[in-house]
This record gives structure tokens, C-alpha cells and sequence, in this order.
């Protein structure tokens, strides 16, 4: 082995397609697992007897350890290697999805789940910095839609096999596509990845300590809000400890010789604005599936295949999207493509409002096919805006910053419609009926309630899709005025060398490694 450098900004490497194909599948393993354990919830409930509390657990378990490492984690592969870190998350993520297959009840899944957590907190990060790595400015844009589409190949994918396998399996079958998945990921990177890194620098201990707590907390206090409700000692403890361990972490960051996340970075309305357009972005679609595969199963009666079936339009509508913003991103400023992107999903939204019984599956597809297209038009320029703004040497914790306001929406967004959700579902129901918590708690009443719960739970995702609208209505609001008309990096023509290479890689270039 040798260490080269190549300008990305120039040339790119000349393996970055491939080295693409690698880095997304390594995405759609995270994706595969997620789609498929929502498609699943049914079998959960009825297989280990979870309660709709074990369930929410057994999502958030994941999005607490992923969301609370991310930063530590995205520090740790500038300082020791992106490669290095992404092999280890994928060991560590397949190996807990074998061991999610041996639970016998629903706290020892949420403990794999948990570990799958943190074996996705040290891959993920490394995927999206050694993509900008090994792109120059002017294929970055494609390279994210194309990230993004094979990332949306997973929820096509995910939901098809899963139904399959829970038709014909146990439910701990769902699990074990994650492995095969995780090997070729792991062959691929050796393969063909070349290691990159940030110029050396000291660790971070404090800093690291710190963000782990601050954001643990804070996440914990998010996904407590459905089971113990906004003003609980438990959230608002969880909230004070969260916020406390984030300020003392931006104290020591200033002060430290050595920070693990620049901070000036939001000083840059590219990079403080789009973190918040994708909180709110992510907010929109992460408690979405959870109540969605309920609808087709409970309410539509769908087996778990045609469910995830009947989530394929969805799916195809993003990933066609995604390469319509994508080019579109050459013609029109981020800004106005994730406003615009933001308001079509809010649109999608007021469409699934609308849905009740007697409606039925197409009005639903109709409202997912076009939030499909506003999370295709918005997704691929937020991503790429925001990572355009994270220096080179800093892309780890870049990267880092982006899955973390991400999962931070989607903590959000489970814990605030799923609140809405149950408490709208138990206030819909009539006082005479004894098993409030759940539509399948109410199901299993018998024969003679069916009728009320499906109508209650049509009721109750009518007014959480509201919500949804609401957050997708208040981050195009964010994106048109807080965002830059124009981008802080001007993605150059190709074959044109980019201004601020001219000299050659410096010290602040990152370190690519490449065998001989």
C-alpha cells in the first residue's frame, strides 16, 4: 500500500462508480432493515406480544444508539480511516441482525436492535464523505440522486422480500436478509474502496463523551413523548440533561485545540439552514410508514406481501424524481428545489387527509406517489447543499451532522404522530370499548368491533397526516427564508479544474490511501 492523493475536485477517482454501487449498498442494508420491521409490526405484535410501547421501542432502540454515536462515529472515521469505520458498521450491523433472529421477546430484540443502532452509526457516516471524496463538484449532484435512488431501491425491495418471507417464515426471517447483504458490502469495500482520511489530528474524548450524552438525551426524550407524554419527568429530565451536555459540548468545542465538529460551520446559512430544512424534511417521512403499514393491513386487511407491494408506486415516484432534481439542480437554486420539493410533499399530505374506509388504496397511493415527488425534488439538493458546505478534511463529522438532523426528524416524527396517532385512534373510539391503546388490541375483541376500529384509525391518521402537512409546510417556510438564493459552492463545468485546487492538494486535503 501507498499514499497517493488525487484532486476529487478535479477528476474524481477513477474508480468512483463502482465505488458507488459499493457505498450504496451498503445504504440499502440500513433501508432494507428499516421497511421491512415496519411491514412486520403486525407480526410483532402478534408473535412476541408487544405492546404498542415494545414496538415504538424496537424502532426508536435503533434511532437512539444510530442517532447518538453519529457524531463520535463520523470524528472517528476522519481521524482512522472512512473505510475502516464502514467495514467495521457493517461486521457490526450483520452480526446483530443474526442475533435479532434468536429474540424470544420483544426487550431482547430491542436490545439487537439497539446494537444494529450502533453498527449503523459507524458505517453510515463514512458512505456519504467518501462519496464526495472520490466525486468532483460537477458529478456530486448525480452521485447523490443516484445514492438516493438505489437508497429507495431498498424500500421497494425491502417490503417485497419481507412479505414474502413473513407469509412463508417466522418473523425473524426479516432479519436475516440484512446478512448477505452486509457480506457483499464488506467484499465490495475491501475490494475496491481506497481508505481516506482527514489530516491527522488529536482525539476528542470530551467532545465525543458530551455528544454521545447530549444527543442520547435528547433522543430519549423525543421517543418517551407517545408513552409518557410532553410534560413527563421522564421528557422534560431527558430534555434539560440533553440540552445541557449540547451546551456544555459547543462550550468545549470552542475552547478545545482539537474540536471534533467545527462549529463555524453554522455560521453558513448553506450548512445551519439546510441541517433544519432536513430535520423538518425527515419529519414528514419518518412516522409515516408506521402508521401506513397499519392502514393496509388492519384497516384494507392486506397480507404483509401486498402491503409492501402496494408501497412499490411510492417508492418509483422518489426514485424517478431523484434524477429529475438532480438535473434540475444544474438549472435552479437548492433553495427553490427544496422549498418546492417540501410543498409538494406537504400536498401529498392533504392528499392522504382524505383517506377513510371507503376510499381505500387509491386515494392513499395517489397522496404517496406525490409526496414521492417532492422528496425526490427536495432530497438530492438539501443533501448535496449541505455536504458542498462541510470542508474536506471535516467530511466524516459532515456526513455525520447530516444523518443525525435526519434521525432527529424522524425521532420527531415517530414520537409526535405516533402520539397524535394513539391519541386520536382512543378518542375516536366509543367509551364501551374496552382495548384502547391499539387497532390490534381492538381487533382482537372479536368479529363484532372490527367495523369501529377501522373507522376509528382512518379518523386518527387523518388528523396525523395534518401534522405531517404542518412540518412539511413550516420547512419550505425555513428553506425560502433562511436559506441563500444561491449555493456556496459553485459546481464547475466539466473538465474545468475547480478554483480552490489550483495549487494541488495542501495539508487540509484529505489523505486517500490506494493500493499499488
Amino acid at each position: 500500500m501507498t499514499s497517493t492523493s488525487f484532486e476529487s475536485s478535479q477528476t474524481g477517482h477513477p474508480r468512483r462508480w463502482w465505488i458507488l454501487l459499493i457505498l450504496c449498498l451498503s445504504v440499502m442494508v440500513l433501508v432494507v432493515d428499516n421497511t421491512v420491521l415496519n411491514l412486520a409490526i403486525p407480526s410483532l405484535m402478534r408473535d412476541l406480544s408487544a405492546t404498542p410501547a415494545d414496538v415504538q421501542w424496537i424502532i426508536d432502540a435503533y434511532i437512539l444508539a444510530f442517532a447518538g454515536l453519529l457524531l463520535t462515529a463520523g470524528s472517528l472515521s476522519d481521524r482512522y480511516g472512512r473505510r475502516r469505520m464502514l467495514v467495521v458498521g457493517l461486521v457490526v450491523f450483520g452480526l446483530a441482525s443474526l442475533l435479532a433472529t434468536l429474540a424470544t421477546n420483544p426487550w431482547q430484540l430491542i436490545a439487537c436492535r439497539g446494537l444494529m443502532g450502533v453498527g449503523g452509526s459507524l458505517l453510515m457516516p463514512s458512505t456519504l464523505s467518501l462519496l464526495f471524496t472520490v466525486f468532483p463538484p460537477e458529478e456530486q449532484r448525480k452521485a447523490m440522486a443516484a445514492w438516493s435512488t438505489v437508497a429507495m431501491v431498498g424500500v421497494v425491495g425491502g417490503p417485497t422480500i419481507g412479505g414474502v418471507l413473513l407469509e412463508h417464515f417466522w418473523w425473524g426471517s426479516i432479519f436475516l436478509i440484512n446478512v448477505p447483504i452486509a457480506v457483499l458490502a464488506i467484499i465490495g469495500t475491501l475490494v475496491l474502496i481506497p481508505e481516506s482520511k482527514g489530516p491527522a489530528r488529536a482525539v476528542d474524548p470530551v467532545g465525543a463523551l458530551l455528544s454521545v450524552v447530549g444527543m442520547s438525551a435528547v433522543v430519549w426524550a423525543i421517543i418517551s413523548i407517545p408513552a409518557d407524554g410532553l410534560g413527563s419527568g421522564r421528557v422534560l429530565g431527558g430534555l434539560a440533561i440533553g440540552v445541557l451536555g449540547l451546551v456544555a459540548f459547543a462550550l468545549w468545542e470552542r475552547r478545545t485545540p482539537h474540536p471534533m465538529v467545527p462549529l463555524q460551520l453554522f455560521k453558513d446559512r448553506n450548512f445551519s439552514g439546510t441541517s433544519l430544512s432536513i430535520v423538518l424534511l425527515s419529519f414528514t417521512a419518518g412516522g409515516l410508514l408506521l402508521a401506513l403499514t397499519q392502514y393496509l393491513q388492519f384497516v384494507l386487511a392486506y397480507s404483509p406481501l401486498k402491503a409492501g407491494l402496494a408501497l412499490i408506486p411510492y417508492a418509483v415516484s422518489a426514485m424517478l424524481f431523484n434524477g429529475v432534481g438532480a438535473t434540475l439542480g444544474k438549472k435552479f437554486a437548492d433553495r427553490t428545489l427544496i422549498a418546492t420539493g417540501l410543498v409538494v410533499i406537504a400536498a401529498g399530505f392533504g392528499i392522504l387527509t382524505q383517506v377513510t374506509m371507503d376510499t381505500g388504496y387509491g386515494v392513499l397511493i395517489a397522496g404517496l406517489m406525490v409526496m414521492g415527488i417532492g422528496g425526490g425534488l427536495a432530497g438530492p439538493a438539501a443533501y448535496t447543499l449541505l455536504m458542498q458546505a462541510v470542508p474536506a478534511e471535516h467530511r466524516g463529522v459532515g456526513s455525520a451532522m447530516n444523518d443525525t438532523v435526519q434521525q432527529t426528524g424522524a425521532a420527531l416524527s415517530v414520537a409526535v404522530l405516533g402520539s397524535v396517532l394513539a391519541a386520536a385512534y382512543s378518542a375516536a373510539l366509543p367509551d364501551s370499548v374496552p382495548a384502547r391503546d391499539s387497532i390490534a388490541d381492538t381487533l382482537a375483541l372479536g368479529p363484532e368491533f372490527v367495523q369501529v376500529a377501522r373507522e376509528a384509525f382512518t379518523d386518527a391518521m387523518s388528523i396525523a397526516m395534518t401534522a405531517g402537512l404542518v412540518g412539511a409546510a413550516a420547512g419550505a417556510l425555513v428553506a425560502l427564508f433562511v436559506l441563500p438564493r444561491r449555493s456556496a459552492v459553485p459546481e464547475p463545468e466539466a473538465g474545468q479544474d475547480d478554483a480552490g485546487d489550483e495549487q494541488g492538494p495542501g495539508p487540509d486535503h484529505d489523505r486517500v490511501v490506494a493500493a499499488e
